[in-house]
């Protein structure tokens, strides 16, 4: 499920957040790529993160479950998820992590995986609404769901901003409540990151006095 690694080096990102604009890949349910298994792990080195060619995509091998373990020095970044429309993330566990950086990233995961249930529920109850509108409209008019020669028939945009205002006015709540969550979840995001930085800050001259009195106790040869 998961592909690449982008590295760990002290450099923080917030979960991605969709757009809720009705009719994008990440609000309609359409079909992302399918995930890939481990042969497409590689590791990113900081670079920016590039989707895969085109060509990739229809050789790309079946959905997987395939988690990896986290890393001590970089964060695993997946494709994006067929129902989410996000990318999945392991992040990194270094091998001296602080209590402090324990919460930082335990909060970080769960925002990942709250986010990620949200907008897979979401972009299903999109698809479902939006499969039996067209076929409601189209039953109206004393249409079938495909014409004769097979082709699936389609409404026009007006008929479509009907369905796309009613599926916004209908969960207006729904996503000003997401709304509300979403901050408050980065604000204590942000607040632990400085508490870490600060915390790093004060470690490094800490670690720096702590090894000079060890090279001036041990004994010379």
């Amino acid at each position: 499920m998961f592909c690449s690694p982008a590295t760990g080096s002290g450099r923080v990102s917030t979960p991605t957040r969709p757009s809720s604009c009705p009719g994008s890949s990440e609000c309609s349910g359409r079909t992302s790529p399918p995930a890939f298994g481990p042969s497409w792990w590689t590791r990113l080195r900081g670079r920016p993160r590039r989707p895969a060619p085109a060509a990739a995509w229809s050789a790309a091998p079946p959905s997987s479950v395939f988690r990896p373990e986290p890393s001590a020095t970089h964060d695993w970044i997946g494709p994006p998820n067929p129902l989410s429309n996000l990318r999945p993330i392991v992040y990194r566990v270094s091998e001296d992590e602080s209590d402090l950086e324990r919460r930082l990233r335990r909060l970080r995961q769960d925002t990942e995986d709250w986010n990620h249930d949200f907008w897979t529920e979401q972009n299903i109850s999109f698809s479902k609404e939006k499969e039996a509108f067209i076929v409601s409209q189209l039953k109206a008019k004393g249409l079938t769901l495909r014409d004769e020669d097979g082709r699936r028939r389609a409404l026009g945009s007006e008929d479509m901003a009907l369905f796309y205002k009613s599926f916004l006015d209908k969960n207006r709540s729904r996503h000003l409540n997401y709304n509300r969550e979403w901050y408050r979840r980065n604000l204590s995001i942000t607040l632990l990151m400085a508490r870490v930085a600060l915390s790093g800050a004060w470690r490094t001259p800490t670690d720096r006095r702590q090894q000079q009195k060890k090279k001036k106790n041990s004994p010379t040869t």
